[in-house]
């Protein structure tokens, strides 16, 4: 099913209300904690995912979701997202982030140069149902919450914090007009003030050594002087890899289509720059084995910036998920490829976004960049007590609500929603079973490496 509103078409938001509690007839809120797994198997829409990507990585690629559970679920969103297609789920559609866990909230730098919390991967955004990142949400506190040893009960109990603050988060936001919900963004230092314990000290110094990355640290950690006397960067394979002959004029010619796609002001300070060093460059989980480079640029005084060209490819919400887009998005995937999809949904999920965004079409594949390493930093939340992982999990499930505003269908989720509860407890309990189920996929990557299905890079992991 699909939302009927275009993104943008004007609702009052009374009617949008009565829309959200029709919805309940043909979508029972009870309804959304029942878990119907898609009858793919799970390594099969993972080795697919592979024939896209770099065929020389894909074996990096499993080696990292075998490290542990939560790996494995962080690589998986294509599963989930298969899953979800086929499990109880509403009609009313928001702009989605699409791998919405816990480790994708972070800090990184505005405009204005402060350090902001808010979602930060985007690669997967497109329009999907509301309750789809919330489920994926809620899913990754409960195998972290597992992971760190808590026992089903505790677990249990996260998961309705993290479900409950996302419903009190978007009642909370939605009371706002819509003015003011565009602008509102989550500060570190504010955010600070209302936590207590570990978890304020933790964010702290996160803020700290967040504010340390930027392109000069950057430069001083990956690159070195070459013999020439120019500075590169300095190999690390397979992590960070020269790019030469043709496929270093590949890169440098989508860095010049790529400043064709920026603001005017951020066109004009990047033409004072020139192009003296590309790598490739591994990065993620579940993005290993996509085309990702690093440019580093010098300036007139001998400054440097490092900018990221990475590979956008279909949404799993769309590849995986089979949710139809507005015409809107499909119009922007026509016009400026999967990379013009990807940036305009962290545009608009986000607070504030990182002004040097721009994507291009190049060599057959789609690409976005932005700056890499700008004042970001992400929270451990393996190192956290139950206490503050329990309220770090709370500032996520706000911070998806504050994106979800966003969308005109907003308002007609909440009239769903009506009390909570129900919602709250039904996708408690989904995220729990899909905990169980996403531990059993595990298995079955474990299983496929161990008897050779799969390639892994170096023994394959034992169960």
């Amino acid at each position: 099913m699909v939302d009927t509103l275009e993104v943008g078409e004007y609702e009052p938001v009374e009617r949008a209300h009565e829309r959200g509690r029709a919805e309940r007839t043909s979508t029972r809120r009870q309804s959304l904690a029942r878990l119907v797994p898609s009858d793919m198997d799970p390594v099969s829409v993972l080795v697919e995912q592979n024939v896209s990507r770099l065929p020389d990585l894909a074996p990096l690629r499993f080696a990292r979701m075998l490290t542990d559970p939560f790996a494995f679920y962080r690589g998986a969103a294509a599963v989930m997202a298969g899953d979800l297609a086929v499990s109880p789920h509403t009609s009313l559609n928001v702009l989605s982030c699409g791998d919405a866990h816990v480790v994708n909230f972070g800090l990184y730098a505005s405009p204005e140069r402060s350090v902001v919390f808010d979602l930060n991967d985007f690669d997967e955004a497109a329009v999907a149902p509301w309750e789809w990142d919330v489920k994926r949400l809620v899913t990754s506190v409960v195998i972290g919450a597992r992971h760190a040893g808590h026992n089903r009960k505790k677990a249990r109990t996260l998961a309705m914090a993290a479900a409950g603050v996302y419903v009190e988060g978007l009642r909370m936001v939605m009371d706002l007009d819509v003015v003011a919900r565009h602008y509102l963004h989550a500060e570190p230092e504010l955010l600070v003030g209302r936590l207590r314990g570990e978890l304020s000290d933790l964010i702290r110094t996160t803020v700290k050594r967040a504010k340390k990355r930027t392109s000069e640290r950057v430069v001083r950690k990956l690159t070195e002087i070459g013999p020439d006397g120019a500075i590169r960067f300095r190999e690390d394979p397979p992590i960070l890899v020269h790019v030469e002959g043709g496929r270093r004029e590949f890169v440098e010619s989508s860095y010049r289509t790529y400043l064709g796609t920026v603001e005017p002001d951020v066109a004009l300070l990047l033409s004072q720059f020139r192009v003296v060093d590309a790598a490739r460059r591994v990065v993620g989980v579940g993005s290993v084995g996509t085309r990702c480079f690093l440019v580093l640029l010098e300036g007139p005084a001998g400054e440097n910036l490092v900018l990221q060209i990475k590979e956008a490819t279909d949404s799993v919400l769309v590849a995986n998920g089979g949710i139809d887009q507005p015409e809107v998005f499909d119009r922007t995937v026509r016009d400026r490829g999967q990379g013009g999809r990807v940036i305009a949904g962290q545009r608009m999920l986000q607070a504030v976004s990182d002004p040097f965004l721009g994507s291009m079409r190049a060599g057959g594949h789609d690409f976005y960049v932005r700056q890499f390493h700008d004042m970001k930093g992400s929270v451990d939340a393996g190192a956290l007590d139950l206490r503050s992982y329990t309220e770090y999990a709370r500032s996520c499930g706000v911070l998806l609500a504050r994106a979800h505003a966003q969308s005109p269908a907003a308002a007609a989720v909440i009239g769903y929603i009506g009390g909570g509860g129900r919602v709250v407890e039904a996708i408690a309990d989904f995220a729990l079973d899909y905990a169980d189920k996403s531990r059993e996929d595990f298995g079955a990557l474990q299983a496929a490496a161990k008897s050779g299905r799969i390639d892994v890079e170096g023994p394959a992991p034992q169960e």
